[in-house]
């Protein structure tokens, strides 16, 4: 039987910060100091060790672009809706009569709005405006019908 070579030794001097890693990474693995080292040369010197770094490289600049895309995708999403918010508001928003400087002029107060104000002020008082309202039913005509009898009566 062949006996095996027997391993060189080698004293290397290494900074207290990578001592420590290197003793806890030995302390996870439940593996000697030596052992770990002789990994990480062999891996450091091996001839694929550049294929290996450029497939992790790829790795993770495939990782990257998968974000970055997804990120671009809700960007989209979120300037859309704001967009369909601001359309809205817009729409439904009516513009102001008068410039930010001048002061508002006065509301014209029409009949209708007169008469919501005296129906809102009957409620208060605990007053009813149905007889006002039935009146002023009973004078109309129903847009539906040409007879008076569909009218509110």
């Amino acid at each position: 039987m062949a006996k095996s070579p027997r391993k060189k030794r080698l004293s290397v001097y290494l900074e207290p910060e990578i001592m420590q890693a290197l003793a806890a990474h030995a302390a996870r693995r439940n593996q000697s100091l030596s052992l770990i080292a002789e990994a990480g040369i062999a891996s450091f010197l091996s001839p694929d060790a550049a294929e290996r770094q450029e497939a992790a490289l790829i790795r993770r600049l495939d990782q990257m672009d998968r974000h970055l895309t997804r990120l671009e995708r809700d960007l989209g999403i979120a300037v859309e809706t704001l967009a369909v918010f601001v359309r809205f508001w817009l729409t439904t928003t009516r513009p102001c009569r008068n410039p930010p400087n001048r002061p508002p002029a006065p509301a014209p107060q029409s009949a209708t709005t007169l008469s919501s104000l005296r129906s809102g002020a009957d409620w208060c008082r605990g007053r009813s405006s149905g007889r006002r309202l039935r009146r002023r039913w009973r004078k109309r005509r129903s847009p539906y019908r040409s007879d008076e009898k569909f009218a509110l009566r």
